[in-house]
């Protein structure tokens, strides 16, 4: 050490330390300690003081999620079954022909709904891909590329790979983790939760309508109904909002002498429009992440940075499993901007 003219002390301090790639087990010399290093070799990123993730509530959280799937597994069975027992007989004493039609729609969104929640609940959500490191001869250059190490599960992770504290396990293109199918959603069953949101959604604003649809049949008929249609033919835009409070109080109180099957109608299309609300806005959410070629985990990581991924119909074709070759017919937010800019 040496004195300097003020009075402080300057060392000189060794920068360089050893450490060894967990990718491909090589000493690396780093310049200076750095919690966070990348290997020019295979590539794998190592972090010196990993986080680790609670897992003290792990089995409370796997309780609540299949407390979850149980009201959402009873929940549809409720809106089958209840509908079937409250609109039906309706629908029949109408025609036969409009009962057999909308019982074969019924049934069928009933099937596909009910076998979509089976697959996304119960089906691996994505396995990441077991690979060869550790080894020097056995990784080749670039071979672990931007991968990370997890210390739970004691294997390589891929960029897009990410650890569960519910699930307990690494999950491959993982979205989010939801409770109420007490699964991840990720490679392996994103498709299946899409489709499980578009059959959900579907058949919630079918039973809607046909609950508002048997509500009209049996709701006694309004007194002053002719009086009604008059005033709502001559009225102004202040006019019309007093005539139709009219109307909804004439059918409040028409509802109070509805029998239990009306009661139960309305219960049903009460909680099947709230629900079907609910999943159009995570439908549209999931969709649009799709299309802009992120995850919701991607998405949030990738707030505040510079990133921009190409939106493209090609990513929403990609998804789906649907030929390429559709997508030149499809606009895309690139070529909208050429063309804005030209």
């Amino acid at each position: 050490m040496e004195e300097s003219s003020q009075g402080s002390f300057v060392t000189t301090i060794n920068e360089e330390y050893e450490t060894i790639c967990w990718g491909c087990g090589l000493n690396l010399v780093l310049p200076s300690y750095a919690p966070v290093f990348k290997c020019g070799w295979c590539g794998a990123i190592t972090n010196q003081n990993p986080v680790r993730v609670e897992t003290r509530n792990f089995g409370l959280r796997r309780f609540r999620d299949r407390c979850f799937v149980v009201i959402l597994a009873v929940f549809m069975l409720f809106v089958i079954c209840g509908g079937i027992w409250a609109a039906f007989p309706v629908v029949f004493s109408i025609s036969l022909a409009c009962g057999i039609f909308h019982s074969v729609v019924a049934v069928s969104l009933a099937i596909s709904t009910l076998s979509t929640f089976v697959l996304v609940a119960f089906k691996c959500a994505g396995k990441p891909i077991d690979i060869l490191y550790g080894t020097h001869p056995g990784v080749g250059s670039g071979a672990l590329n931007n991968y990370t190490f997890c210390h739970h599960c004691s294997k390589p992770k891929s960029p897009r790979t990410h650890h569960c504290r519910t699930c307990g396990m690494c999950v491959l293109d993982m979205d989010h983790h939801c409770p109420f199918i007490g699964n991840c959603v990720g490679a392996g069953n994103h498709k299946n939760f899409i489709a499980f949101l578009i059959s959900a959604v579907i058949s919630t604003i079918y039973a809607s309508v046909m609950c508002v649809y048997s509500l009209i049949h049996i709701l006694p008929p309004l007194e002053n109904q002719a009086g009604y249609a008059a005033d709502m033919a001559h009225a102004n835009s202040v006019s019309v909002l007093r005539v139709v409070k009219n109307i909804t109080l004439a059918y409040i109180a028409n509802a109070l002498f509805v029998s239990v099957r009306g009661l139960v109608l309305v219960y049903l299309f009460v909680a099947s429009f709230s629900v079907a609300i609910g999943l159009s806005v995570l439908l549209w959410q999931q969709l649009s992440y799709i299309y802009e070629g992120k995850t919701y985990l991607s998405h949030l990581s990738s707030q505040g940075s510079e990133e921009d991924s190409e939106k493209s119909c090609g990513n929403l074709l990609r998804f789906f499993g649907c030929p390429l070759s559709i997508e030149r017919y499809l606009p895309t937010v690139r070529n909208l901007r050429k063309r804005h800019k030209t």
